[in-house]
């Protein structure tokens, strides 16, 4: 299949994109690299790439006038929870707006499915230790606001458009590619494994344990980590379910095991073998105490095993390609 993947200069669309050329797909590339980084589609090999933002709608036109695909990744979004709410004009604009513009050239290209990158955000405040796709959605910040909005834009694109489309809404994304090739590269880096890592490279001080006083065994917060290529192949069975069975689907993405955070600090010590200092500092309003996916749904319907699903693994990959491009 030929396929336009939005964002793949980011963290998950490149990996997605690094899993479909190896799965001898043809991959056609668009990012505006405010958040990607242009070197990352060298790295992969991409020839067909664009340099430009998907809110335009000349350039998409373009696009899908040289490139006929069957189906449309997007992963071009913004991502800072706490960003979203001071500049939510921007999360608005960027992740509904363009979303929408550039569903409309899907619509008029005749594009069969597309695959939504959406997120755990969307439930808002955990009712439940795990969370199944049916948990109720109430965002408490724009960001998680505006990937639901696109998800009620896509149920209204089908039964108007017959556009299939596939939502997968992830929980904690890490890790990075097993040969090093790509990895997780944030600035500004928000994420727990990356950072933690960065301590163990001396590249910051230490690193803060916001609350230690969590009803969970250790007192500390337990997320589900998800390694980014299993998301990645996720994200391709998911398409081919779409397009095979001509109908659409969503799926919460995560390995239903939780670790907390000092789970995550110990075996990034003992895979890296590097001294990490830690900081107790008081709690972040609106952390749960627990938030882990409840992912049987993606495991029968897709087929999906997770290839990665131990922490040790995911932090080793991460590790091997912090130390390789940071170091």
């Amino acid at each position: 299949m030929k396929i336009l993947v939005t964002g793949a200069a980011g963290y998950i669309g490149s990996h997605t994109a690094l899993r479909l050329i190896e799965q001898g797909h043809q991959v056609v590339a668009l990012d505006n690299l405010v958040y990607g980084h242009r070197d990352v589609l060298t790295t992969l090999g991409i020839k067909d790439y664009y340099i430009g933002d998907i809110g335009d709608p000349n350039l998409l036109r373009r696009i899908f006038q040289e490139h006929r695909f069957e189906a449309v990744m997007h992963f071009s979004a913004f991502a800072y929870v706490g960003e979203s709410v001071t500049k939510p004009d921007i999360y608005y604009n960027n992740n509904v707006v363009r979303t929408v513009t550039l569903l409309d050239r899907c619509v008029e290209a005749g594009v069969k499915a597309f695959v939504f990158s959406s997120t755990c955000a969307t439930y808002g405040m955990a009712r439940s230790d795990r969370i199944s796709e049916d948990h109720p959605q109430n965002p408490i910040n724009p960001y998680g606001q505006s990937k639901l909005m696109v998800e009620h834009i896509l149920r209204d694109y089908e039964r108007a458009y017959d556009l299939r489309h596939v939502i997968l809404r992830y929980f904690n994304a890490a890790g990075a590619d097993p040969k090093a090739r790509i990895g997780e590269r944030h600035d500004p880096e928000t994420h727990l494994i990356p950072l933690v890592l960065d301590a163990a490279l001396g590249r910051r001080d230490s690193i803060k344990i916001f609350g230690t006083d969590y009803d969970t065994p250790d007192g500390t917060c337990i997320r589900d980590y998800i390694h980014v290529n299993d998301l990645a192949q996720a994200h391709i069975l998911g398409l081919e379910q779409a397009i095979n069975q001509n109908a659409s689907a969503i799926y919460n993405l995560g390995n239903g095991n939780g670790y907390s955070v000092k789970e995550v600090i110990e075996t990034c010590r003992e895979v890296s073998g590097r001294p990490i200092q830690t900081e107790a500092t008081e709690r972040r309003a609106g952390d749960p105490p627990v938030l882990v996916a409840a992912a049987d749904k993606a495991r029968k319907q897709l087929g999906w095993q997770p290839e990665f699903a131990d922490l040790e693994s995911i932090v080793t990959h991460a590790w091997r390609f912090h130390e390789s491009h940071f170091a």
